[in-house]
């Protein structure tokens, strides 16, 4: 039964390794960025790293929208790739870059109007002008990321990988560089602290842009989709299509991230250093969570590709591979974290407090890996399969109608504080990945033509 369990999966894994591998690598640059970022925030002080944790909390819900909406591209792409649909692929990303640059900007305005109630939001005094500073510098980083983004899910949805997987890498030297020079003032440069950090990553977010711009539209390996992009037939049909694709993506992971932004405002409720301690531990969790989504996305793609063919059996059973890959790795990420924890946050911070805080939420981030591997499996699959819709109500209902009560329950009834909110992320995503599974084996179900009742087991 093994040999026949090893033939029918094989291909799927060998796939699925192929395709994931360079956007591993890419997510792995991205964490090594975020580990720099924070370790040289950290390094330069606690109100620093404290304010840094209430901002990037404020714009990683917009910034993940932004690539939740992008991310619905992705299954638009694949399916016509796998048609060899390539021109209509490119009129398409003309669509879908329009609508793209359009909702960022709409993002970038409302994150300009919160700006002026910054002070509102129970954060400690001392930190507000360090917060306004910073800020305003990330706010002029979201138009360059929607460009990246849309190029990005293109790339992936035409199998190519790791094009995207260059420009990142490239960004994030450029990242780390300027921290190390401008964070503490070398090569004769002032001594900016957290606006230097700040300065640095928009500086590499639009050379991203500008670069993987020039690459795609200048490549002659790109023509044919060049030439659908630049038809003068109308989009307005295949913008409508996109945001139907894409809106529910983009919710569904806009509320999602919501959550753990929500847990840092709770945080800096009980003052700095329990706000400091959960930035360092929410990036720490960076090692899992961007890890899965290399291989989730990979999965997304060939879900699309096989959706395009009608091959559901193909459908299931990559899901299935994926899910064996993910759940290896979240179990090497849980050793890693039960193991090596206490090393990995004294490295983020020489604050013994913040590092003692910090270690109590470790357990509950171990335990939350392996819900979080089972949800990102199946709400990828179902991104590839273009039934996108519910994941509006299943993100509403597992992180916004149980999921803050919970952690309020958790951090204020239990007094749990920093440790109880990262306790309630274990319920959501578990609620989550039961509600996934069964809402794609519904879909497959429905989707899998009667003649061939078998894939349905596959």
């Amino acid at each position: 039964m093994d040999r026949h369990f090893w033939k029918d999966y094989k291909e799927y894994y060998q796939r699925l390794f192929r395709l994931g591998m360079p956007v591993l690598i890419t997510q792995l640059g991205i964490i090594v960025v975020n580990f720099a970022d924070t370790m040289m925030v950290g390094h330069y002080g606690t109100n620093e790293l404290a304010s840094a944790a209430f901002v990037n909390s404020m714009f990683v819900v917009v910034t993940v929208m932004q690539m939740g909406f992008a991310a619905g591209l992705t299954p638009l792409i694949g399916a016509l790739f796998g048609r060899g649909e390539h021109h209509e692929a490119g009129r398409t990303l003309r669509g879908a870059m329009q609508v793209n640059l359009i909702l960022s900007a709409a993002f970038t305005t409302i994150m300009a109007g919160v700006y002026f109630f910054l002070d509102r939001f129970g954060q400690p005094d001392e930190l507000l002008p360090l917060i306004r500073s910073y800020y305003l510098i990330i706010l002029g980083t979201l138009l360059p990321m929607a460009l990246f983004n849309t190029l990005q899910q293109t790339c992936n949805g035409i199998t190519n990988t790791k094009t995207p997987m260059w420009f990142i890498l490239l960004a994030n030297v450029l990242n780390i560089a300027g921290n190390y020079i401008l964070i503490f003032g070398h090569f004769g440069f002032p001594r900016l602290g957290l606006m230097g950090a700040g300065f640095s990553t928009l500086f590499a977010r639009i050379v991203a842009a500008v670069g993987i711009t020039v690459y795609f539209f200048m490549r002659r390996h790109y023509r044919a989709y060049r030439d659908g992009f630049a038809s003068k037939e109308g989009v307005s049909e295949l913008r409508k299509q996109v945001w139907n694709t894409s809106y529910p993506v983009m919710i569904q992971s806009g509320v999602e991230c919501l959550l753990w932004s929500f847990g840092a405002i709770a945080c800096g409720w009980y003052g700095k250093i329990q706000l400091a301690a959960y930035q360092v531990v929410t990036t720490i969790s960076q090692l899992g969570f961007m890890i899965y989504m290399s291989f989730t996305t990979a999965i997304s793609i060939l879900v699309a590709n096989f959706t395009g063919q009608k091959a559901w059996l193909a459908v299931r059973r990559v899901t299935t591979a994926g899910l064996h890959m993910i759940l290896a790795l979240a179990t090497a990420a849980s050793l890693f974290f039960l193991f090596g924890g206490s090393l990995l946050v004294a490295a983020f911070t020489p604050d013994t407090i913040v590092e003692a805080s910090a270690l109590g939420m470790i357990l509950p981030l171990v335990v939350y890996q392996y819900m979080d591997a089972v949800q990102l499996t199946y709400a990828n699959a179902l991104r590839g399969t273009s039934h996108v819709k519910p994941l509006l109500w299943i993100s509403l209902t597992c992180y916004m109608v149980i999921g803050i009560p919970v952690m309020l329950l958790f951090a204020r009834s239990f007094e749990a504080a920093n440790a109880g909110i990262y306790w309630s992320f274990c319920i959501a995503l578990g609620l989550a990945a039961i509600i996934l599974v069964t809402v794609f084996r519904r879909v497959i179900r429905n989707e899998q033509p009667q003649s061939q009742p078998d894939s349905i087991m596959a």
